[in-house]
């Protein structure tokens, strides 16, 4: 008898992999002749440097080259998967499923923005007796929960529309603002029906709106338990509905749990943790959709495209999540910001799923409930130790699509609070590289390792190559080898070997040298700044100096930020908190190179001081978006002055303790 077809198939790229095994090998050998030449140094009787400055570089070598390694791990075996859904079981086999959507400030994250996501969800191509939709309000918001009732109300004709013209754009604010939306039908019955939808939906628009203004916001800190299942009002309809509509619309319930200003909540791990408790009484479904407010179905077919691994005798057993990426609707051609997370989406998850699975990334995942553990990255990873896999499916068609960052201060409050997160579990007694490998491949334990400490590992040496040897380069002192010397050609290399194999992936991935760039920029200013702070915050935490603390990203858009944004043009609207690191490093290495160069005309020691010369002009070069904002621009998204003196005094004062450690 033939075994029946599978629903899923794992591709292996062998040339990617070739080509990074090999880049990794010669990488490291010269990583370790680098060791040797800094290390042989500390052995010699008479030194020109201070041993203190060297350590420090050294130091600050070391601890690129461990995470680089690390890093590696993701490039072991990446692989991709393609998905056959028409193999699925009939409808009536298929397991329930309980969608859980998480909002937490109403001002932040617009109420009209969060029921497009649970209609969205409410649309998906399942059993509409298998699907059950939560909302979980942690602002215990009025707004939100009138918002619930409308979008019920909305649903009644936008289910329906949905399924009798097999609409793949399921989110009506994005169905309706396409201007060719599934035109292609043509016929007049059809553009009759979708322009009453639209006008029904314009309807729901202004009734959520309406409340919005009212401004009855609640307060989120302070507020008892709400729990409701929201069901179809027919009162005061004038048209008639279908009795088969009425019926096929999924289980929705909003859930507000109770929050107290001394009580610990634990964010949205609690949020989460309270949404399963209250599924598992109402309709405790096998498995779980995750999303984010802002992160709408995009593609109706999305579980059943998560039920051909999740139905699989093969791996079924040990299968803990379906992990899909995150991806956004709203960035540009340009995007400065990084906002498609490239690296992470089209390179890191990949590669792990050539191990066990992807990390669980906090939205776009069907999890089965029984494996369930708090949230995110921690839960990912407590789920491969105790022997569960997961699988990373990236669909030409994005499943999910979000809202990114489109301004420096919500990318770096982001990037704070994640790199807050992250290294929470770096310095955890779950410590990836302590606790993982006797659980979990050595491979495995690498992936998370690098990702828990990245925020760490980058932020101390980013931050004292970005200050020592430019301080050096003005003081005249040599750091790195002459130009002649065969030492040299060590360093130019794991220099050069880094850029093209980031230019590599960049291309490999669809992306361009201008993508490369950005990546780059983005990559030193977060390192410096949001990874710093959030390490920080995570040290004063374990020391007992900080509480615990969580703030949403804004998902609320300014008309000039906007702007500025869609011509590709930096928005320095930001707290000097996060303005100051990036200007006082660009005017010490504007310095160091004038400086520099001035020294080199002057004296004639090129070959001694290019190596610092290079390393100032290339950060220069990378992040001439910050210059430009601190001498060029004149708009209303430059650096102020008031931030630039700040920098300035703070320059000075790095000046002033690198005197001291060169004497």
């Amino acid at each position: 008898m033939d075994s029946p077809l599978p629903l899923h198939v794992c591709h292996v790229n062998n040339l990617s992999v070739i080509i990074n095994r090999l880049h990794a090998l010669l990488h490291c050998i010269a990583i370790g002749f680098l060791i040797y030449y800094r290390a042989s140094y500390l052995l010699q009787e008479t030194r020109a440097i201070p041993i203190i400055l060297w350590l420090l570089v050294f130091a600050s070598e070391l601890l690129l080259s461990f995470i680089w390694l690390l890093g590696r791990a993701y490039l072991w075996r990446p692989v991709s998967r393609t998905v056959f859904p028409e193999r699925l079981p009939e409808d009536d086999k298929l397991p329930a499923i309980d969608v859980f959507i998480c909002t937490a400030d109403p001002e932040k994250e617009p109420a009209i923005g969060v029921m497009n996501t649970v209609l969205s969800a409410m649309a998906l191509d399942y059993p509409v007796d298998k699907l059950h939709v939560y909302l979980s309000d942690d602002g215990g918001s009025p707004i939100t929960l009138h918002g619930m009732r409308e979008a019920c109300r909305f649903a009644k004709w936008w289910l329906p529309f949905c399924r009798r013209y097999g609409i793949k754009t399921i989110c009506p604010q994005a169905y309706f603002s396409e201007a060719d939306s599934d035109d292609y039908f043509g016929d007049s019955e059809f553009m009759v029906e979708k322009k009453k939808i639209k006008e029904k939906y314009e309807m729901f628009e202004e009734h959520v709106t309406k409340a919005v203004e009212d401004g009855d916001y609640g307060n989120s800190q302070n507020h008892s338990t709400i729990i409701e299942q929201i069901i179809q009002d027919t009162s005061g309809e004038s048209e008639t509905i279908r009795q088969a509509d009425l019926v096929e619309m999924p289980l929705l319930i909003y859930v507000s749990r109770e929050k107290r200003p001394d009580h610990l909540h634990h964010f949205k791990a609690g949020a989460l943790n309270v949404l399963l408790r209250v599924s598992g009484v109402i309709s405790n479904s096998p498995y779980i959709l995750g999303l984010d407010c802002d992160m709408y179905c995009n593609d109706p077919t999305s579980a059943r495209q998560a039920m051909c691994f999740h139905l699989d005798p093969k791996i079924s057993s040990s299968l803990a999540f379906v992990q899909f990426p995150q991806k956004f609707h709203n960035i540009n051609k340009y995007d400065i910001y990084d906002g498609r997370f490239r690296s992470a989406y089209c390179v890191q998850w990949q590669g792990m799923d050539g191990l066990k699975g992807p990390v669980l990334s906090g939205t776009g995942y069907y999890i089965k409930r029984e494996s369930l553990y708090a949230d995110f990255t921690h839960t990912g990873f407590i789920l491969h130790c105790k022997g569960w896999t997961s699988t990373y499916l990236t669909p030409f068609r994005p499943q999910f699509l979000g809202t990114s960052t489109t301004n420096l201060n919500d990318l770096l409050i982001q990037g704070t609070r994640w790199g807050s997160g992250l290294t929470d579990v770096g310095l955890s007694r779950f410590c990836p590289l302590l606790y993982g490998p006797s659980r979990m491949s050595l491979l495995q334990s690498m992936c998370y390792g690098e990702l828990s400490f990245f925020p760490l590992l980058y932020c101390l040496p980013l931050w004292c190559l970005a200050t020592l040897p430019q301080l050096c380069l003005l003081n005249g002192i040599s750091l790195y080898p002459e130009v002649s010397s065969p030492s040299f050609i060590v360093f130019s290399f794991i220099f050069i070997s880094a850029i093209c194999k980031h230019l590599q992936e960049v291309i490999s991935t669809g992306g361009s040298i201008y993508t490369w760039r950005n990546e780059q920029r983005i990559w030193m200013i977060k390192s410096v700044t949001a990874h710093f702070y959030g390490s920080m915050d995570t040290i004063l935490k374990l020391l007992g100096l900080r509480k615990a603390s969580f703030l949403p990203t804004n998902k609320v858009l300014d008309k000039e930020q906007v702007k500025r944004y869609e011509i590709g043009q930096f928005d320095f609207q930001t707290s000097s908190m996060f303005l100051v690191p990036m200007v006082s490093l660009m005017i010490l290495n504007m310095a160091a190179l004038l400086f520099g160069f001035i020294r080199i005309i002057a004296v004639g020691n090129w070959d001694k001081l290019f190596a610092q010369v290079l390393l100032s002009l290339y950060i220069l070069i990378i992040n001439f978006a910050i210059v430009e904002g601190m001498i060029v621009r004149k708009d209303k998204g430059r650096i102020s002055t008031s931030a630039i003196l700040l920098s300035s005094v703070f320059s000075v004062i790095l000046l002033f303790f690198g005197s001291i450690i060169l004497m």
